[in-house]
């Protein structure tokens, strides 16, 4: 079938979920990939996949053409094809339809023995699958993460545009370390030494100082050798940053956003929370201050939560966001305002936000006065010379502001109950993993 007769046919061609029992008797167009395929002597089942769902398509030996019931014996799994037929009414086939073809094209046909399990019933293990990536994506369940995921980035933008603050797109490529610390990637920049960004932190903070209300949703890079299930070292990030606003009020804008992007999965993608057998629950937040946090779980004052202590924590308030507030300034960032902006405070207004057992966010108010940024660099053994354009820029009529980032694919694993922050990565990078 030449280029053409093949665009023709497209023009007609509907999405699997589109076809149901009331269209029995009328004829149908599909296009996917082949799941499976069944042979029984003078039948052959196939059952052919697109993004929206699967329908069995039933070839009679004798009732079907020979070229056809030919064509259907000779294709591969995973195979692409095109199948133009009759729609019937089936109490035996998914959906209570099913396709008898009269013509059927091979677009690609796949190699008979394929590298993974693309079944949902997988047994691959998931180094391999990520090998092949590609195909795991044919995967209906790996597909119903990126789904979510979608729904997920969407709702969140959804959310901030209602609320008037501005979207921004910060370099990835930086002249210095943005929080500090040694854990970047270097890469050549003509002349000069240059890095991946870390954090869009300081340009967030430049850009709310006068645009009031930003948001972004960016890729930051971490040259830590992790080597768990909640770390990754290429992540989207999705920030916020607010002018005029301190660390109690920036917390309850991560709270109603979570609580906005739960709601939104469950109403938008109840067949992929099905597949993936996950019951969401709308959380509520609850807010302890850092020692009354501490104190729940057995922690030490002075340091930070272990993923222990975290899920602990989690446990005693199952399904909800727990908000860590007023922590110790020597924990927090350079950049996170001391208790009421004195400079010797042990207290900060920097918080840390727990979601399904692991920290999913931390934030808080930040430093707009030059003078004391200038002394908290210094404190943290950071050369304020490094940082000097940033902080110049609050030197010209800066607001107090606050703000706080999520990883979007650790979000992606809380919410969809998986067990490896990989699986909610669609090409993951780990120390270890540069392809595909």
């Amino acid at each position: 079938m030449s280029h053409e007769e093949i665009t023709k046919i497209l023009k007609d061609r509907k999405a699997i979920n589109e076809i149901g029992v009331k269209d029995d008797g009328k004829k149908a167009v599909i296009a996917g990939w082949l799941y499976d395929k069944r042979e029984l002597g003078k039948l052959i089942f196939l059952v052919v996949r697109d993004v929206s769902g699967d329908i069995q398509v039933t070839g009679f030996k004798g009732e079907t053409s020979d070229k056809v019931f030919e064509n259907m014996k000779g294709i591969n799994r995973e195979s692409v094809v095109i199948i133009s037929g009759k729609v019937k009414k089936s109490d035996k086939a998914s959906g209570g339809r099913e396709i008898n073809p009269e013509t059927i094209e091979i677009v690609s046909k796949a190699e008979e023995i394929l590298p993974i399990d693309t079944t949902d019933f997988s047994k691959t293990e998931m180094p391999k699958r990520l090998d092949y990536r590609f195909l795991d994506f044919h995967r209906s369940k790996t597909r119903a993460i990126f789904k979510i995921q979608n729904v997920i980035s969407n709702s969140f933008r959804e959310y901030f545009y209602k609320r008037g603050f501005i979207e921004m797109q910060p370099p990835c490529v930086i002249g210095q370390a943005s929080e500090g610390g040694t854990d970047l990637f270097e890469v050549k920049y003509f002349e000069k030494k240059a890095y991946l960004a870390q954090s869009p932190q300081l340009y967030k903070q430049m850009l709310a100082c006068s645009m009031e209300k930003t948001f972004m949703i960016t890729p930051v890079w971490r040259a830590e050798k992790h080597n768990t299930t909640r770390h990754i070292n290429e992540i989207r990030q999705m920030d916020i940053e607010m002018a005029f606003t301190n660390q109690m009020q920036i917390m309850k804008y991560l709270e109603d956003v979570i609580v906005y992007v739960v709601e939104q999965v469950i109403e938008r993608c109840r067949t992929e929370l099905d597949l993936l057998g996950v019951k969401l629950k709308v959380p509520r937040g609850i807010y302890l201050s850092y020692e009354e946090a501490l104190k729940k779980v057995g922690g030490k004052i002075g340091e930070d939560f272990s993923p222990e202590e975290e899920r602990k924590l989690c446990e005693l308030y199952k399904g909800d966001i727990v908000f860590t507030h007023s922590w110790p300034s020597s924990i927090k960032p350079f950049y996170i305002m001391p208790k009421d902006g004195k400079k010797d405070a042990k207290q900060s207004e920097g918080f840390d936000a727990l979601y399904g057992g692991v920290e999913i966010c931390s934030g808080g108010q930040r430093i707009h006065i030059p003078e004391l940024l200038i002394e908290r660099l210094k404190a943290k053994g950071l050369n304020p010379k490094n940082f000097k354009d940033y902080v110049d820029s609050f030197r010209y009529g800066a607001p107090f502001h606050s703000g706080w980032s999520i990883g979007l694919e650790r979000l992606t694993q809380i919410i969809c109950g998986l067990d490896n922050v990989k699986e909610a990565t669609m090409f993951p990078r780990d120390r270890d993993r540069l392809t595909p």
